[in-house]
């Protein structure tokens, strides 16, 4: 019997969704994709099940690409996949870990990892000392959540950023006052890492005046070779993230590689078209050698959403 994979995406139409389905088919899974805002859990004496429609919702392994806007409520979802026993690649608090900039930033000094000088500024009146920390203006101003680019300002005066600053802190965020690295504007690296080990890599460039390099902001992509010691970074990185798969942000400066992000839900688009690197596919096989496979092929309790009076039993 094949093993069962559940991939936890809002979008099945999405080029990453549909590559690692696909690839994780080939190499013998049975594969559901499902909506995380669609699952229940359900807790009670006997522990937490999952459940679908309706049915308990039964694999061997989960990929969760969980997005910004749900993650909350997807982390609950893949924690209650993992008290399971089920194989999940990139844990809950790998997820969360990795979503808050500040949290990531100081995990990573921590061990070592080099990072831009970062200031996390919880009043306005703090903005201007924390300018001159990191080497005065440019600078960047970013909140400590965010995605593909949003909530980062470039900006060229104290003035610009207390304003900057104000602002994020009226509306509840976390503002966070960074180095601006200007040998590495508008152009950054990205390491795919797959259980431990640089998969793929490339540059990711600004278009025009942009300076944020993302590629769904229409920045251009391209091939790069990494040396040693950026992907001795990227591994390190990703490992104090706690993640099994990530997309590691690089600026390369004058004192050699920072990283700036560890993304746990990498878009596979642009790097497989950049470096025409099977990623998905390398995906799919960390996870089959996560995977043991029964001693014993005993009948499964039930297929992935069970039908009524044959399989599992509804909530």
């Amino acid at each position: 019997m094949e093993p069962r994979l559940v991939v936890l995406s809002r979008g099945p139409e999405l080029y990453s969704t549909r590559r690692l389905a696909t690839e994780a088919e080939k190499v013998g899974w049975d594969v559901s994709i499902i909506d995380p805002l669609a699952l229940t859990i359900v807790v009670d004496e006997e522990g937490g099940r999952v459940f679908h429609r309706g049915w308990p919702v039964q694999c061997e392994a989960l990929i969760p690409r969980i997005g910004y806007s749900i993650t909350r409520r997807g982390v609950a979802i893949v924690r209650q996949f993992e008290q399971m026993g089920v194989i999940v690649m990139n844990s809950s608090n790998g997820i969360v870990r990795s979503r808050d900039k500040l949290v990531a930033c100081q995990m990573m000094a921590e061990k070592g990892v080099p990072v831009p000088i970062t200031a996390h500024v919880g009043a306005w009146e703090d903005t201007e000392r924390a300018v001159r920390r990191v080497g005065g203006t440019p600078c960047v101003v970013k909140s400590t959540e965010g995605t593909h680019g949003s909530g980062v300002y470039l900006v060229k005066s104290s003035r610009q950023a207390r304003q900057l600053v104000y602002q994020m802190l009226e509306r509840g965020m976390r503002p966070l006052v960074q180095e601006y690295i200007e040998e590495s504007h508008g152009s950054d690296v990205r390491a795919l890492v797959v259980g431990g080990e640089v998969v793929a890599s490339m540059r990711r460039k600004a278009h025009g005046s942009e300076f944020r390099s993302n590629f769904h902001l229409g920045g251009s992509v391209s091939n790069i070779e990494l040396n040693e010691e950026q992907r001795e970074i990227a591994i390190r990185a990703t490992e104090t993230m706690g993640l099994e798969i990530a997309g590691v942000d690089m600026l390369l400066s004058e004192r050699g590689p920072l990283v700036l992000e560890v993304n746990s839900s990498p878009g596979l688009e642009g790097i497989e078209a950049a470096t025409r690197s099977n990623v998905a596919g390398k995906v799919a096989e960390r996870l089959s050698a996560l995977y043991t496979p029964p001693e014993e092929s005993a009948a499964r309790p039930g297929d992935l959403e069970g039908e009524a009076g044959e399989r599992g039993s509804a909530y």
